[in-house]
């Protein structure tokens, strides 16, 4: 797997609209590892969200997953902006997986317990960018609360 990743970064700047399978998960890594990296640093806690989040949703081993993690770090030290990653995203899955990957992303901001602005803020973008309404995100922001038990802190 993770050679066809580094193929995939040597033959691309950025994440492609023809989205494979490999684009999309090196895509989904890219936006969650860049919501952990958001308030400024991430810390162990949320890179192993990130690792266990990916390997829950595309069914990857823990190895396949943190080296899919890695490649994902590779890929946004070289871009300069979302909007390849989210318009893989938003072409490659439904709805329902779309609204899923907010819910991870809420996972990973809040997995140090603490909202940031700027957090809030990239989530509120993707969300715009992947076609998932404000309530839509609402709603899956109240599941990591709840799950979590942070009891709807608000930010700080």
């Amino acid at each position: 797997m993770i050679g066809r990743i580094k193929k995939l970064l040597a033959s691309r700047n950025d994440v492609n609209i023809t989205a494979d399978d490999e684009a999309l998960k090196l895509a989904s890594a890219a936006l969650l590892l860049e919501a952990a990296c958001m308030d400024g640093h991430a810390d162990d806690v949320e890179i192993s969200t990130v690792i266990n989040l990916l390997g829950d949703h595309f069914d990857l081993s823990s190895g396949e997953a943190s080296e899919l993690v890695n490649a994902g770090r590779e890929v946004l030290a070289n871009s300069v902006e979302l909007y390849g990653f989210t318009r893989t995203i938003k072409n490659s899955f439904n709805h329902e997986d779309r609204v899923r990957m907010i819910e991870m992303l809420w996972k990973v901001v809040y997995a140090d317990g603490i909202l940031h602005d700027f957090e809030a803020n990239l989530v509120r973008r993707i969300c715009g960018l992947i076609y998932v309404s404000d309530r839509e995100s609402g709603d899956a922001r109240k599941l990591v609360l709840e799950r979590l038990d942070l009891d709807n802190q608000d930010v700080t």
